[in-house]
This record gives C-alpha cells, structure tokens and sequence, in this order.
C-alpha cells in the first residue's frame, strides 16, 4: 500500500491528483505539518468499516412507505404510574 502525504494547500490545488493516489492507497493531509485528514477510495473504506448498514439506513427504506403502521391503543393494559 502506497502512502501520499498532501498538505492542505497541494490537496486543494491537485484534488484529482489525490483521488487518484487513494486508488492506491491512503492519502493524508496535513494542516500546519500535522496529520488533520485520510482520503481513500471507497472499497477500502468498505473493507475497514465491514460494510455495516447504519440502522438510519434500515429505517429510510423507501418500501416501507406503503405499509399501514396504524396500531391500535387499548387502555386495558394501562397504569398510573408509581412515583413513590
């Protein structure tokens, strides 16, 4: 794996550049000489992350718009609550 290092001036000024180096591997960018951000392609973040959905992802499915969630609320099973 090949490790680019852009501060944030080179960064800006050759973005291209840097999405084509994190095909390769990683590409950090400094700010001020110091290490402030990691640029890398898609599949490798994929690959750490486990491609795990996020349970915002599970809830905004688009084919649940159509189901009827009405629920009915008895009152049976209901109770003041104990605050002592």
């Amino acid at each position: 794996m090949i490790i680019t290092t852009l501060s944030s001036r080179e960064f800006n000024q050759r973005a291209s550049e840097a999405k084509r180096a994190a095909n390769n591997g990683l590409v950090f960018i400094t700010d001020r000489g110091r290490p402030a951000h990691v640029l890398m392609s898609i599949e490798d973040y994929q690959r750490i992350t486990g491609n795990h959905k996020k349970i915002a992802d599970l809830l905004a499915m688009p084919e649940i718009a159509d189901i009827d969630l009405e629920i009915p609320r008895s009152r049976e099973h209901a109770r003041p609550a104990d605050l002592s």
